[in-house]
């Protein structure tokens, strides 16, 4: 059936990445119409660009640590028996440092985290950081292990969600383009595709880092501004990284607001033998140029991690975009500037982890139930708001 031929829907769900294939298992599972647009393919955007983190150890405390422990408590329960589908795994993540500086500031992050119920053990010395990475560089001087972290492979979530969607009835047009969102007295109600128009009674956007630019349909500012990070891929090697191992600065880089290029190591193995080396950060707009430094800094700081991986062949890499927001806290919810106007967005590197969540979250507001963690601190006009003089 076209768009133009297409009945009202509850809900249209502009996105098809992980946000927008959560967002749409969720509504169809409560009962709701639901239609799904997406201008290329299912996952083609920065879902298919990143590693399927679902962290916790990365979290600075407040909202965004409390929806990634409810996100968690969905992937593993409600969700858990897809989690073939989507190759979870419950690997575990390693934080170290190689200073003593370091070591002393992660161990106040680590009794501070253990006393809100986050699972963590500090790793207090060279030898038993061995015993976790036996390949880890010796001069790490400690570090802490978060056993709650995991990875699911993002291409096949996105998917096997909608799969589970459109068996809830739910219509997905992918290769369809919104040029328009309607907007009656005051009020989100619909838009304009390149295969006709769909009403509906809300309007949810899942754009990932394009969602700025969606929402500016709606005559909405919303600032998700993209910032591109690069990931080399090695070739398939005996075991050799077995969690997800990444320096103390990652979580200072997570946190920057800084529009330069930072790189902190971040080195992970996969069921396929390769090893996964990051992160880069910079904001560049929607600039995909292949950067030499970025890649060149990210192999270093991998080999400082792991000294085994300096004679390693780099098979390729690749480059995405993380939707960002300035004050690093997603967009969720209603808009309060349009009603009618949903978002789920501005996830930045941690979308993977921060879908279930969300969607659920975004879905209990939608139906006016009340929600299992408070929207409020992510609410998608918070940027427009001035304080009362």
């Amino acid at each position: 059936m076209s768009a133009a031929a297409a009945p009202r829907s509850d809900v249209v769900i502009i996105g098809a990445g992980i946000l927008g294939a959560a967002v749409a298992y969720f509504a169809s599972s409560a009962g709701l119409s639901v239609t799904v647009v997406e201008r290329g393919s299912i996952a083609s955007g920065t879902t298919s660009r990143c590693e399927g983190n679902l962290l916790v150890s990365d979290k600075e405390v407040g909202p965004e640590l409390d929806l990634s422990l409810y996100s968690q408590t969905l992937w593993r329960g409600e969700l858990a028996e897809h989690a073939a589908d989507w190759e979870f795994e419950a690997k575990g993540g390693l934080v170290v440092s190689a200073t003593d500086r370091g070591k002393r500031a992660l161990g106040a992050l680590v009794a501070h985290q253990r006393g809100l119920g986050i699972r963590v053990d500090d790793v207090g010395d060279a030898g038993a950081l061995r015993e976790i990475e036996p390949y880890l560089n010796p001069a790490m001087a400690g570090g802490a292990f978060y056993p709650d972290d995991a990875q699911v492979q993002p291409v096949l979530a996105a998917h096997h969600l909608l799969r589970l969607a459109r068996d809830r009835g739910a219509r997905l047009l992918t290769r369809t383009a919104v040029h328009a969102i309607h907007v009656t007295s005051g009020r989100a109600t619909g838009v304009d595709t390149t295969a006709g128009r769909i009403d509906a009674g809300a309007v949810i956007v899942c754009a990932g880092p394009w969602s700025g630019e969606v929402a500016a349909l709606a005559g909405v500012t919303l600032p998700v501004l993209p910032r591109r990070g690069f990931v080399l891929v090695s070739e398939p090697l005996p075991p050799t990284v077995r969690h997800k191992v990444y320096s103390a600065e990652y979580v200072e880089n997570v946190a920057s607001s800084d529009a330069g290029l930072q790189v902190s190591s971040v080195v992970e193995g996969t069921p396929s033998g390769t090893i996964l080396m990051g992160a880069s950060r910079e904001r560049v707009g929607f600039d995909t140029t292949f950067s030499s430094e970025a890649v060149g800094r990210i192999a270093r700081a991998g080999i400082e991690l792991f000294p085994v991986l300096a004679g390693v062949q780099i098979m390729r890499t690749y480059s995405g975009f993380r939707p960002y927001c300035p004050d690093h806290l997603p967009v969720i919810g209603e808009d309060g500037r349009m009603p009618g106007l949903w978002h789920a967005a501005g996830h930045e590197g941690a979308g993977i982890g921060l879908s279930v969540g969300t969607a659920k979250l975004l879905v209990q507001s939608l139906r006016g139930e009340p929600t299992d963690l408070s929207l409020e601190p992510f609410r998608p006009h918070r940027f427009d708001e001035r304080p009362a003089a």
